[in-house]
């Protein structure tokens, strides 16, 4: 996968980071998980306190003990705990499925989830049949490349963005993890396939890069519960 990318987050990147992984800490297990009912761990740490590993480690206990559905529930309840009450109502005012509100969309992805998934841009895609510039291309992304697991990748990340995007905020989003280059497009105004049909639920394992593998199996085990 080549030379494993650097970053230098400031104090806004790891707030972000924080603030997610506090909000998913209720959902992990582990010793970390333990030492917060006790009263110490992750809750005492200031937002801008974690680092990306960290945020990592969580997304990892979240999956442990839970199936796919659950894992993907798990993170659709931390999502909508990071909105206000009625925000994915107001969304749908605001963004109805229009060309311009998915290229609208689009702009907003490369700079505020920068923090998550690294450098990216706006790229033209064909939506129904149109060209419009509501795709963004992931360059290398962060969340895979630091996690290594292919079932995090579409458990923890792709299947709930696409499911949260489209029928919380009701703007079709679809995205086609490359693991090959650890690439990734995202397609705001087109409907997601089904899981099953899906070229990323029958992907295998990293053998050489993710601790939870099972290198014999033809596809990830954690794509398949």
């Amino acid at each position: 996968m080549g030379e494993k990318t650097e970053y230098r987050d400031g104090p806004l990147e790891r707030a972000f980071m924080g603030l997610f992984a506090r909000k998913m800490e209720k959902f992990a297990g582990g010793k970390a998980a333990e030492r917060k009912k006790e009263g110490g761990g992750g809750g005492d740490r200031a937002v801008w306190e974690w680092d990306y590993e960290s945020f990592v480690d969580v997304s990892r206990r979240v999956m442990v003990g839970r199936t796919r559905a659950q894992q993907q529930e798990a993170v659709r309840e931390v999502l909508l705990s990071m909105l206000p009450p009625g925000a994915p109502e107001q969304f749908k005012k605001l963004f109805p499925p229009t060309r311009w509100a998915c290229e609208f969309n689009a702009a907003l992805t490369v700079p505020f989830f920068h923090w998550l998934v690294g450098p990216s841009e706006v790229i033209e895609v064909e939506v129904n049949g149109v060209k419009q510039k509501s795709g963004v291309l992931i360059k290398k992304c962060r969340y895979l490349e630091n996690s290594g697991c292919v079932g995090m990748c579409v458990n923890m990340c792709k299947i709930p963005t696409q499911n949260f995007f489209t029928n919380e905020f009701g703007l079709p989003l679809t995205m086609n993890p490359n693991f090959e280059d650890m690439s990734c497009e995202m397609i705001y105004g087109q409907v997601p396939p089904p899981l099953e049909e899906d070229p990323a639920a029958k992907q295998p394992c990293y053998p050489s890069l993710c601790s939870m593998s099972t290198p014999a199996a033809p596809i990830c085990p954690k794509l398949r519960t």
